[in-house]
């Protein structure tokens, strides 16, 4: 089904690269109607415009079927396990080790009050 590319829609290399981090069809399913690469353009659709999932273009797979896809790949940790890998390749092609190495905690962005409890934060009776 060929269809006029959106903004949002994967690149060849994109796909390369998410491809293999999406889980196999299921054994004995029902037979795929939409190829994997159309259900991920359809779900960036939604993320990137920010329309509602029954606001997909028809030219795109079935709002119940991409939802479908999103919501079972959120449960399962498949969106999870792509961006640590994604993340990890990223960091591996700039020299860098896969994981990082150091954290740092900036104890200037935390504002608390010398005083704590429920005198901290009620206001003084006078």
């Amino acid at each position: 089904m060929e269809r006029p590319a959106y903004p949002s829609d994967l690149s060849d290399r994109e796909w390369q690269l998410l491809e293999p981090l999406l889980p196999p069809p299921k054994a004995g399913g029902r037979p795929i109607t939409y190829p994997r690469r159309e259900i991920v353009n359809a779900i960036r659709y939604v993320l990137r415009t920010g329309c509602s999932w029954r606001m997909l273009p028809h030219d795109l797979p079935p709002w119940r079927i991409v939802f479908h896809y999103f919501r079972t790949w959120r449960k399962d940790g498949t969106w999870q396990r792509a961006n640590c890998a994604l993340h990890a390749a990223l960091r591996q092609a700039q020299g860098r080790q896969a994981s990082p190495s150091a954290a740092i905690i900036d104890s200037q962005s935390v504002k608390t009050t010398e005083k704590g409890g429920p005198e901290a934060t009620t206001p003084a009776r006078r």
